[in-house]
Parts: structure tokens; C-alpha cells; sequence
């Protein structure tokens, strides 16, 4: 058995955010109680919640247990998005803002917003998550690496980290909460291009950036299957970036399209990526020569779905987030310590197991197709 985490210091008084503001629902949900802090952090951000009594012990944990106290009553969450104003990144707030609101405890969520989808624009939320003695930092890892130091920093100093959507390095966090298996996302959107080509022709990748963890596993697990030859008639002719960009990401499709006569499809593995490819090349009169799928809001692109042209790999997004504050809770409450096998309440999700190296698995997702597009409200 291990000692309760150690007590640490909370500071007090009204919390003092850069910029506050409520942030506006991408897909209509209440988040009223959520607090957003801009992309100049800083130096020193308080919360008005006071520190829970000790909870008692844990079981022993393996090197992925933080080293904050076993929380009893209402904590505070800060979350570090790939980028602040993305409409996936907000719906992922307001399903933790659902949770937070049904366990009925006065947790607060503060919602940090880097301009820039990189590593190293971050770190300054992470330090400043440190600063407001947040009791859990939720960040989906716009790279494995770049916040390692400071997210070592913040374990130093008792505040639990969980990583969501896309991870972190395994050893600077507890929980990793997936919304797929990698191997599985990547497997339905090159399953999804070989339908749309009837198996043959030629199609390109549009990813975000080059350091995406996510993005990266999927595009390694089709490079993997295409070099097995499952798809004979398949040829990958290029990988380009996006830079989670929607003006950038229009550009590229329409480049790939000039710089590849015979293209046939592309795969686009981004969220802001997909809605602007379709719109250009709709407008360019190219959709539909071109096929199209990937990773989107399905209510973004229902229209193209609808015609055809682009399928779209989906899950609910809502439920990402409800997950991910419920992991936070077991995990303040060292009810987790990341070990597989472990178990935890996901409340209506129902039970969910911590599988090796501490990923949490929110199910399966679905082709999205004219068939269906209508049953995903976001």
C-alpha cells in the first residue's frame, strides 16, 4: 500500500484568468459554469474551491501514479486543447461540463485556449494550470514531448494529469482516454477510401500537423496495411499538412488535386481539415471526381455525406469529454492509478477497464454515410 498523496498548498480567493469568458457550445450544450482562459496565460490563476480532506489510501501503483491528494469532495479541472476555438475541443468540454453537472459535487472546469495547435504552445496552459493548483490538468498532447517537463512539474506537485483524445508521453500521465483504438480508426477510413474508389485508383493523406500523435498512428497503421498488400488496387501517392488550419487545409486539397491528375480520393484524419477540403473542392467543381473521408463532425459535412462523395469515420463526441471528467474524478479520488485491469464508473456509459499503458477505450466508432449521417447530432 502506498501513503496518501501528499497535502499540497491551495491557494484562495477569486480565480484571475488573462481573459474569461463563457465559451460558446459548438453543438448547443449547456456549459454555463465552465470558465475559459485565453491564449495569454497568467502568471498566477486561483481557484474559490477549498482542498478536501484526506480519503484515505491507495493501492499500490505502478510509475504512472500522480502524486496529489486522494480528493473527497469537488475538484477543479483544467483542460489543455489541441486548439482552443475548435468546435471537437469545445463539444469534449461541455460532455466534461454534462458530468460534472450530473455528479452534482461543485466541480469547477477551467477551459484554457492555445491559438496555435502545437506542443510548445501548450506549455504556458499547463504552467498556468500549475499556478491555479488545479487538482486535474485533462490535455489532449498536440505531441508526445513538448510538455513533458512541465507536466512532470505538475505531478511534482500533487495535480493529476489524464491525457484525452489524442496522448502524451505514458509516463506524464495517468490515463489516456481514447475515443477508438488507433488501429481501428485508421482500419474504417482506408476501409472507407477503398469503398469510395471501388478499390482502385489513387488517393493522398491531409493531416494536421507532422508532430500529431494521433494522426501519425492512424496513417502508420494504413502504411502498414497497404504495405501488406491487402489493397492491391490502392496507391498512397502523398502525406501533407493541414496545420489545423481550415484556410490552409482548403489549399492543400485543391494543390493535391492540381499536382495529381489521377487522383481519386483523399484521406483527411482532421477535424477542422475535412469540412474546409469538401467546401473547396465542391467549389472548385472537383467533389465527387474526388472522393473524400476522414475524421469530422459528421453535422459539419452532412450535406457532402448526403451526396455521396464523402464518408466520414465519427463517434460521440459529447460522450469523449463525459468520460474524460469521470476518469478525472477516479483518478483525484484514487479510485485509478492507471494499472490495467483497474476498473471505474463512467456513470450512463456504464463501467469502463483500464487497459495497458493506462488507455481508456470510449467504444467503437461508425462509418458515417447518407444512410446514417442523420442519427449524429454533432
Amino acid at each position: 500500500m502506498n501513503p496518501t498523496k501528499p497535502h499540497r498548498r491551495r491557494l484562495s480567493g477569486v480565480a484571475v484568468l488573462a481573459t474569461l469568458a463563457l465559451a460558446v457550445a459548438a453543438c448547443g450544450s449547456d456549459a454555463d459554469t465552465a470558465t475559459e482562459s485565453s491564449d495569454a496565460p497568467a502568471d498566477d490563476v486561483e481557484t474559490t474551491q477549498e482542498p478536501a480532506d484526506d480519503a484515505g489510501v491507495t493501492e499500490e501503483a505502478g510509475d504512472t501514479e500522480a502524486s496529489g491528494e486522494c480528493e473527497s469532495g469537488p475538484i477543479t479541472v483544467g483542460i489543455i486543447p489541441k486548439l482552443g476555438d475548435d468546435p471537437y475541443m469545445t463539444t469534449v468540454r461541455d460532455g466534461m461540463q454534462k458530468a460534472a453537472d450530473e455528479l452534482g459535487q461543485g466541480d469547477e472546469i477551467i477551459y484554457t485556449s492555445p491559438s496555435e495547435a502545437t506542443g510548445a504552445a501548450q506549455i504556458p496552459f499547463v504552467q498556468q494550470l500549475i499556478s491555479s493548483e488545479v487538482d486535474v490538468i485533462a490535455i489532449a498532447g498536440s505531441d508526445l514531448d513538448s510538455a513533458r517537463a512541465e507536466l512532470a512539474e505538475a505531478r511534482e506537485r500533487g495535480i493529476d494529469v489524464i491525457a484525452f483524445d489524442s496522448d502524451v508521453a505514458t509516463d506524464s500521465r495517468t490515463l489516456f482516454i481514447n475515443q477508438a483504438e488507433a488501429s481501428e480508426l485508421g482500419t474504417k477510413m482506408l476501409d472507407s477510401m477503398n469503398e469510395l474508389l471501388d478499390g482502385e485508383g489513387q488517393f493522398a493523406i491531409l493531416s494536421s500537423t507532422q508532430t500529431a500523435v494521433n494522426q501519425n498512428a492512424w496513417i502508420a497503421n494504413m502504411e502498414e496495411r497497404l504495405a501488406a498488400d491487402e489493397f492491391p488496387g490502392l496507391e498512397l501517392v502523398d502525406v501533407v499538412y493541414g496545420e489545423e488550419k481550415a484556410d490552409l487545409s482548403a489549399t492543400r486539397a485543391v494543390e493535391l488535386v492540381t499536382q495529381y491528375p489521377d487522383l481519386g480520393g483523399i484521406i483527411i484524419p482532421a477535424g477542422i481539415s475535412l469540412p474546409a477540403a469538401a467546401t473547396a473542392l465542391s467549389d472548385s467543381g472537383d467533389l465527387g471526381d474526388v472522393k473524400l473521408t476522414g475524421l469530422a463532425p459528421a453535422s459539419l459535412i452532412s450535406d457532402f455525406i448526403k451526396t455521396g462523395d464523402v464518408q466520414d469515420i465519427w463517434w460521440n463526441v459529447t460522450d469523449l469529454g463525459y468520460l474524460t471528467m469521470y476518469a478525472a474524478k477516479a483518478v483525484s479520488q484514487c479510485g485509478v492509478d492507471g494499472s490495467a485491469g483497474t476498473m471505474f464508473d463512467g456513470g450512463e456509459l456504464g463501467e469502463f477497464e483500464v487497459g495497458d499503458d493506462g488507455e481508456v477505450i470510449l467504444g467503437p466508432a461508425q462509418i458515417v454515410t447518407p444512410e446514417n449521417v442523420d442519427e449524429f447530432a454533432f
